[in-house]
């Protein structure tokens, strides 16, 4: 890339999140970043369950943003797990593995103080388009 061309860039926003204060994700060239994913239904209310229902509605929420897109899970490169407590780690991870079945990307796992909504889980990541 010539050093005096700026790359492309592209916030993505579906309607039904217009007015909230950020993008669900944005376009940098071949590069797509997500805002983070909590495990929340199509109601707006958190999956029930616990931990594992919240990772696997969140993974889900995340493969239907890549994928609509121009992405997919098998092009996530990075991800950053934030966790309410950090004595779930091991349940959340037998979720997430499970989403990732030819590679596992680089990521970083937090514990926190506290998420939207009472949360247990969430989510970003960073992936390569098609």
């Amino acid at each position: 890339m010539n050093p005096q061309t700026k790359p492309d860039v592209e916030y993505l926003t579906p309607e039904y999140m217009k007015g909230l204060p950020f993008s669900m994700a944005v376009r940098v060239g071949t590069m797509l970043y997500l805002s983070g994913m909590m495990g929340i239904e199509n109601s707006m209310k958190l999956a029930p369950g616990g931990i594992k229902a919240e990772t696997r509605q969140a993974m889900d929420n995340i493969k239907v943003i890549l994928e609509s897109y121009g992405s997919s899970l098998d092009h996530v490169i990075k991800a950053t797990v934030m966790l309410a407590d950090m004595s779930e780690w091991e349940e959340m991870n037998k979720i997430y593995v499970t989403y990732f079945p030819k590679h596992l990307p680089a990521r970083s796992a937090l514990g926190v103080n506290g998420l939207a909504f009472g949360g247990r889980v969430e989510i970003e990541c960073i992936a390569v388009l098609k």
